[in-house]
């Protein structure tokens, strides 16, 4: 069994040389050559490169190590295998060995990790989302329709009171989700306890009135995962079913520790992505990054959206909803897809077209709901009614025509401004 990554090489000097560097680098090799270093290890751990893709030369570097106009810079994918003997099935040792080491390599003037094919022993070590999308779908009692989120507004300083309040009004509107910006976490003026204590009786009561219950996601990051489940229990314990979780933040062994004993839907935020992705010579794909994620078992993924008030194109959402969407071994370790930042009706047909006509997801609109000029309220049926008009491939514009609050909506935001 092999561990395939493919890597975006870019340097002036010979890419076939630098793709058995990276091979020899990151497995068994040193700068010299050294006695243990025998046929038979090799044979047993060594990374060997099995198929290089030449791409046209760059125009610039990456990374100021090569000087403009020094000498052509050539670009190529390089598939390079690692036996299992070499890093078995540890995440961390999968990024410390096939990842973190490569960007340290003289020669080149740019890297980035493209691609990853991990064999099945993966699927049968992690244990993967434990309610995804259907549990997503069951607990929020949704079918046939995207599930509609939105974020308490403003982010930061309303205190435990104020924010139920607002939680009060929008689970009245008819939304199926509400989140803690990912910012809010447990803050003096609104402690997690506080905050649970004041909103969790409201989408209660509303359960035991209507029968639905809106899905409330906490944020519980911490960096001391005793800590952080002290949160998980606070809330579950509460009635909850949800929680916002850095990840970033909380590293590969928060999320691997809070997993393992979580009763919640783990709604996963990816703050301190763009770290690793925004230079497109460098970092690493979202679609290698995920699958970390995924791994350790996260429920929902947020990934942008269409459109968006952030650097992120739109052909990078489209990816990354295919990447969350497309099995890693099976159906069952797919996360709930998330498409928010500055979302409102108004992307609704342009998201339904460009992820494969799907309503699976999680759509979030923050002021997108919260700020619309009827009120919260008329802010979901106004995105409701966008995706009814998506759906049914009639124009936002002529479906206005006898809905008002999507009318409101497109006079409001559709000069983009849905922050």
């Amino acid at each position: 069994m092999m561990i395939t990554v493919t890597y975006r090489i870019e340097t002036t000097g010979n890419v076939e040389a630098m793709a058995a560097k990276i091979a020899s680098d990151q497995s068994t090799g040193t700068f010299v050559p050294v006695p243990g270093e025998t046929e038979e290890l090799k044979a047993r751990v060594a990374a060997r490169v099995i198929a290089i893709r030449h791409l046209p030369d760059a125009e610039y570097p990456t990374w100021p190590e090569v000087a403009p106009g020094s000498g052509p810079i050539h670009r190529a994918d390089a598939d390079i295998a690692f036996p299992m003997d070499a890093i078995g099935t540890d995440l961390s040792a999968l990024m410390t060995i096939a990842i973190g080491g490569v960007f340290s390599i003289k020669g080149m003037s740019g890297i980035r990790i493209v691609d990853m094919k991990l064999p099945e022993a993966f699927a049968t070590t992690h244990p993967g989302p434990q309610f995804g999308l259907p549990g997503s779908r069951r607990l929020t009692g949704v079918e046939g329709r995207p599930i509609i989120g939105t974020i308490v507004k403003p982010a930061l300083g309303l205190r435990p009171h104020e924010t139920a309040e607002l939680v009060g009004e929008l689970i009245e509107s008819g939304v199926d989700f509400i989140k803690d910006d990912e910012k809010l976490m447990s803050p003096a003026y609104s402690p997690l306890k506080e905050r649970v204590a004041a909103i969790m009786p409201k989408i209660l009561d509303h359960e035991q009135k209507t029968g639905k219950k809106v899905m409330y996601a906490f944020g519980i990051s911490h960096a001391d995962p005793d800590e952080m489940m002290r949160n998980h229990d606070l809330v579950l314990k509460a009635g909850g079913n949800c929680a916002v979780v850095n990840i970033n933040s909380i590293g590969f062994g928060g999320m691997s520790f809070l997993r393992k004993r979580s009763g919640l839907v783990l709604h996963a935020h990816r703050n301190g992505w763009d770290i690793l992705t925004r230079d497109p010579g460098a970092g690493l794909d979202f679609k290698v990054y995920q699958q970390f994620w995924r791994l350790l078992g996260v429920d929902q993924f947020q990934i942008n959206g269409i459109r968006i008030k952030y650097w992120e194109p739109d052909e990078s959402f489209v990816e990354s909803f295919k990447a969350v969407s497309t099995p890693l071994f099976s159906k069952a370790d797919c996360p709930l897809p998330v498409a928010g930042s500055g979302q409102w009706g108004g992307q609704a047909p342009d998201t339904y077209n460009r992820t494969g006509r799907t309503t699976d997801l999680l759509y979030l609109c923050g002021g997108g709901i919260v700020s619309h000029p009827g009120g919260p309220a008329a802010g979901v049926r106004a995105v409701q009614q966008a995706w009814q008009a998506a759906v049914a491939d009639i124009p936002l514009d002529e479906y206005a025509k006898d809905h008002p609050e999507l009318a409101a909506s497109i006079a409001k935001f559709g000069d983009g401004k849905a922050a």
